[in-house]
């Protein structure tokens, strides 16, 4: 096992670099190093040029899932947890709902849903190849779901047309960053992640739109939309939703953190 002095170095290597969680990340890569026979400080240093952890571990803990991520799919945050929260309990007394995860990246959303009601179908559409794989990747190693989980490598304007007007719930954590954004943005998300998980036009709210759109032709009359943003749309994406009448029951919610998060609305009957 990698010695102790040899950690606080390495927690030492990493605060310099920036990185938020040098005691964590060192420690999470001497477990792995251990587990992989793998060289510590060779991880270490690629940490410090602020390679994502989660691509030198190649894995995420996101609730009760392990993820598989790497170069080419987005790397699932914890603040999504909450909007999962918000979908288990929309559907905790569905016997049989319909859940539609747009933009599903990795999985992230959609698996966990999968996991955690037992009966639920869900459908995970991804429009980028590379991420895809990802996806591919995790449905082959998720426990349970055995005919309850499709995937589609498509567009998230013009997929799954086949199901208008007949699912619960849509969900989706989209790309939501503006471009005048770019430079704000942590080296390990800016550098790594794909371009197309994370902008979304000048106010960030391109591929919002586009999801509310899909969202208002799948779901039924009162079905469930969650719509991930970040902390500065708060009021955008609501004002967005209420500016048709498709929705009613338009809500912000925060994150474990007290920003805002993701909105909530209801289908309005046709």
């Amino acid at each position: 096992m990698t010695d102790d002095a040899a950690i606080r170095e390495a927690i030492a290597t990493l605060r310099q670099a920036g990185v938020d969680s040098p005691e964590y990340d060192a420690r999470a890569l001497a477990k792995h190093a251990h587990e992989t026979n793998a060289d510590f400080a060779d991880l270490v240093a690629k940490r410090a040029e602020r390679i994502p952890l989660q691509h030198l571990v190649g894995s995420t803990g996101f609730r009760y899932l392990d993820l598989e991520v790497g170069p080419g799919v987005f790397v699932p945050r914890p603040e999504t947890e909450v909007l999962v929260d918000a979908v288990l309990a929309v559907i905790e007394d569905m016997p049989q709902p319909l859940v539609v995860d747009l933009c599903a990246g990795a999985g992230t959303i959609g698996f966990a849903v999968a996991h955690e009601h037992p009966t639920a179908v869900v459908h995970l559409v991804e429009r980028d190849p590379a991420a895809f794989e990802w996806l591919q990747r995790n449905a082959a190693n998720a426990e349970n779901t055995s005919g309850r989980v499709h995937l589609h490598l498509a567009d998230a304007a013009d997929a799954l047309k086949d199901l208008d007007g007949t699912v619960d719930v849509v969900a989706s954590n989209p790309p939501y960053v503006a471009e005048h954004e770019r430079e704000q943005v942590d080296p390990e998300v800016r550098d790594h992640d794909p371009e197309l998980a994370l902008f979304a036009g000048d106010d960030g709210l391109d591929v919002i739109r586009v999801v509310a759109a899909t969202a208002a032709r799948l779901l039924k009359p009162h079905g469930f939309v969650a719509i991930e943003h970040s902390d500065r749309q708060g009021e955008a994406v609501p004002q967005l939703l209420n500016e048709t009448q498709e929705w009613y029951d338009v809500v912000d919610h925060e994150d474990l953190t007290r920003r805002p998060r993701f909105t909530t609305a209801r289908r309005a009957a046709t």
